[in-house]
């Protein structure tokens, strides 16, 4: 392919499926050099062919990891293949691409098990355009790379080609604790029941901690979805999904990095339990708005939160203080009565006299706890609430379901335009109906950026 060619294959295929990273130009190359090489400075060197006189320089903020340069090898071997066939018509090569996104996907995981997984990929995607007794279903196999394979056919062997695409398939697996096993050839070993999987770290949507627990790098576990998502599993951790028809690499390493916006103070497990929550409502389809506060921005994020919102007092009395020392200006005169009598209140009688229901309620529940200390599930309910969900820079809860005061000239829907204007404060991530996990952070100048998409 020519390098335009090549400049739309990286910029439209390859850049979006790896969270944080863009084009950073070009350098010269030869035909000693590698397709697919690590740069300095936390970069991948990317060309089409060894002849080729150029390298594209694909930059994020935190260094690849060989998985994702075997990836990127996979891909680019698979897309020149389909660039040596005379392709007129546009359609069917964006599908032939597509296609080829994914078998190298299958294969930056494993190369004694492509075909397997890509057929089970296939008959599930079929599932998911069919209901089983008027309902959708959710489904979830197992492929065991270690097992011992049958070389040879067997009058009673059975593969998950006879079986898959069967009615009756849909009752043996639920995709949470029940589960079909294939080993790496495609033959059925049998059920397995994951229900008290051992407790191991992982990284994955909270429905499908057990599932991610038993996929190590010897087993790769695919599931199919009530809404039709498509889930890989493998080395303890979520790593590819397709989603409204496209696939997504999750680098949950890199977005936990992003978090914390360039604070040296942060702990990762805070980073690790906002990374979670933005990925439990993407997976449960829940809109959200979460705000992660740095350190030295705690006073002026305040300036955006009513204090009726505020479920912790330390924070309350912050607001209290901010709101007496405006009174004091000349600006609010006509205010400072209203202003004074509101606040020589104390937070329990602020709460109190105010009716504020929702606030006192959520004080109760969350019992002093930290965000780092909370179970998974109430995260996701609490942050679910309409409004923002603020955390301070240890994991304070500041507030739940917070309306925020949006600053002049704000664009976009309330959600978007709430995590816009904290994301000058910290870290923002908006989480739509739809599963796209955003994120926002400023830059050194205080403008807002968009940090990661997927």
């Amino acid at each position: 392919m020519n390098k335009q060619e090549f400049y739309d294959v990286v910029e439209t295929l390859i850049v979006p499926l790896f969270t944080g990273s863009y084009l950073a130009g070009e350098i010269e190359s030869t035909s000693r050099d590698l397709e697919v090489a690590l740069g300095r400075g936390n970069t991948v060197l990317l060309k089409p062919t060894k002849l080729d006189d150029y390298r594209l320089i694909l930059k994020r903020g935190q260094a690849f990891k060989s998985f994702e340069v075997n990836l990127m090898r996979a891909i680019i071997r698979e897309l020149d293949e389909i660039s040596e066939i005379d392709i007129s018509d546009k359609m069917y090569l964006s599908q032939l691409n597509s296609i080829a996104i994914e078998k190298a996907l299958i294969e930056s995981i494993t190369d004694s098990a492509t075909e397997t997984i890509l057929g089970v990929i296939n008959g599930l995607e079929q599932w998911s355009s069919r209901t089983y007794e008027g309902n959708t279903v959710q489904l979830g196999i197992l492929i065991n790379l270690g097992a011992p394979t049958q070389t040879t056919e067997t009058q009673n062997q059975v593969t998950f080609k006879d079986v898959l695409n069967e009615n009756f398939f849909a009752l043996f697996s639920d995709g949470n604790n029940s589960f079909i096993e294939f080993d790496r050839a495609g033959n059925l070993l049998g059920h397995v029941n994951i229900r008290k999987a051992k407790a191991v770290a992982t990284i994955s949507p909270r429905p499908f901690e057990r599932v991610a627990r038993v996929c190590n790098d010897k087993r790769v576990g695919i599931v199919l979805t009530v809404k039709g998502d498509i889930l890989v599993f493998f080395a303890r951790q979520l790593i590819f999904a397709k989603r409204n028809g496209k696939w997504g690499v999750y680098s949950h390493e890199e977005i936990i990095k992003l978090l914390q916006n360039n604070a040296n103070y942060t702990a990762k497990e805070i980073r690790k339990a906002l990374y979670n929550t933005a990925l439990d409502c993407s997976f449960a389809y829940k809109g959200a708005c979460i705000v992660y506060v740095n350190k030295e921005k705690t006073w002026e994020a305040l300036n955006h939160i009513d204090a009726a919102d505020i479920i912790s007092e330390e924070h309350f009395n912050m607001k209290k203080q901010m709101e007496l020392d405006e009174a004091g200006k000349l600006y609010n005169i006509g205010n400072a009565k209203e202003i004074l009598e509101r606040f020589s209140l104390s937070y329990e009688e602020f709460l109190s006299k105010n009716d504020c229901v929702k606030t006192m309620a959520l004080r109760r529940i969350v019992a002093g706890k930290k965000l780092q200390e909370l179970d998974r599930k109430l995260i996701e309910e609490m942050t679910s609430v309409d409004g923002a969900t603020i955390i301070d820079h240890d994991g304070t809860i500041i507030a739940v379901g917070a309306i925020i005061k949006i600053e002049a000239g704000s664009v976009g829907g309330g959600r978007l335009a709430a995590t816009t204007t904290m994301a000058k404060y910290g870290t923002a991530i908006k989480v739509s109906q739809d599963g796209v996990m955003t994120g926002f952070a400023a830059d050194k100048r205080g403008e807002v950026k968009q940090v990661f998409d997927m």
